[in-house]
């Protein structure tokens, strides 16, 4: 719940448009969210999808890209990744343990994935939303 939180932080500090919360991830109110959240669950537009691959489904046919967050052998790496000014993306991303789902990977348009170089090759689930999150929004930001 705490990672919960910290993402919408996150969110609220890069105008993110909304968060969609699927399957067994836990949704505000909750102590445990407002913790780390500080309130930005209150501010952050927010929706709960208990079945992931129907959201995405709809966010496609609304004209979204699907973007997955996830190690895979056909991703490309974030700093490679060349997001369009008023472009609609949906970055998706997985269980803090398992990661995106073989079903969820099938419906991506785009994979990526943040390069590691330690020894340990997995980040904390809102460590990664906001090196993602910081890296597209500097992309769409600041393009020269």
């Amino acid at each position: 719940m705490h990672n919960v939180g910290a993402i919408f932080r996150i969110a609220d500090a890069f105008l993110i448009e909304k968060i969609y919360l699927c399957g067994i991830t836990a949704i505000p109110p909750h102590r445990e969210i407002h913790k780390t959240a500080l309130g930005a669950e209150e501010i952050v537009n927010w929706e709960y999808s208990k079945d992931t691959m129907q959201l995405l489904k709809q966010l496609k046919q609304k004209g979204y890209t699907i973007t997955l967050v996830e190690q895979t052998d056909n991703g490309s790496a974030l700093h490679e990744l060349h997001p369009v000014v008023d472009h609609k993306y949906c970055i998706v991303f997985g269980h803090e343990v398992f990661g995106v789902s073989d079903a969820t990977l099938s419906l991506g348009d785009l994979c990526v994935e943040i390069p590691q170089y330690g020894t340990k090759h997995s980040l904390n689930v809102a460590v990664s939303a906001g090196i993602v999150v910081w890296e597209l929004f500097k992309k769409l930001t600041f393009k020269h």
